[in-house]
């Protein structure tokens, strides 16, 4: 008997005091990178900051859960407008184009770029969403200029409508992404 009371007191003084009691997991806090609800965290800030398509966190190649993470980050805290405007540039999109997708209207997006506010966690997630399908696009074709013309173009995959006529709904970038797969995979539908 006295041997396992030795054994206990052993597992209680090897047990980490960093450790909750209560859950059993370690606890991590992500310092944000600006003061205020709005601000991006640290993981979310360095993915947005990368400029090489390799490096994105806004892609589907990266199925990493860290780069999932920092996605529903910058997701929850929402989208500056600067932010938008260098995560957007390359996209082939106008400025109607982006309010049809977001659901808003141009003088809203418009309002949001004069008074540097940060977009709702919906259209931000609405946002990250659309460049992921732009990115896997543009790997698929091999570059910007040919996916830019596949997605003008009626497609008898895609109901004899544009690409880009689908993108306001996630049941219609399910469809292009689903057909962005079919031709990476040279399926012919």
């Amino acid at each position: 008997m006295k041997r396992r009371a030795e054994s206990k007191s052993d597992v209680k003084k090897t047990r980490p005091s960093s450790r909750s009691k209560s859950i059993g997991r370690m606890t991590t806090q992500k310092k944000p990178l600006l003061s205020g609800r709005k601000s991006l965290t640290l993981s979310a800030k360095k993915g947005l900051d990368r400029h090489s398509k390799n490096d994105s966190i806004f892609s589907y190649k990266s199925a990493d859960d860290k780069n999932v993470l920092a996605i529903i980050d910058a997701v929850r805290t929402g989208i500056s407008f600067n932010e938008f405007e260098k995560i957007v540039g390359n996209a082939p999109f106008s400025l109607a184009e982006w309010a049809n997708y977001l659901q808003l209207s141009e003088r809203t997006i418009q309002r949001n770029q004069k008074e540097k506010k940060s977009f709702q966690p919906i259209q931000s997630e609405k946002i990250i969403e659309l460049i992921m399908v732009y990115e896997y696009g543009v790997d698929v074709f091999g570059d910007k200029d040919n996916f830019n013309v596949w997605l003008k173009s009626k497609s008898i995959a895609l109901g004899g409508r544009t690409p880009k006529e689908l993108l306001d709904t996630k049941f219609g970038v399910g469809m292009v992404k689903d057909e962005l797969g079919r031709i990476e995979h040279g399926v012919l539908a």
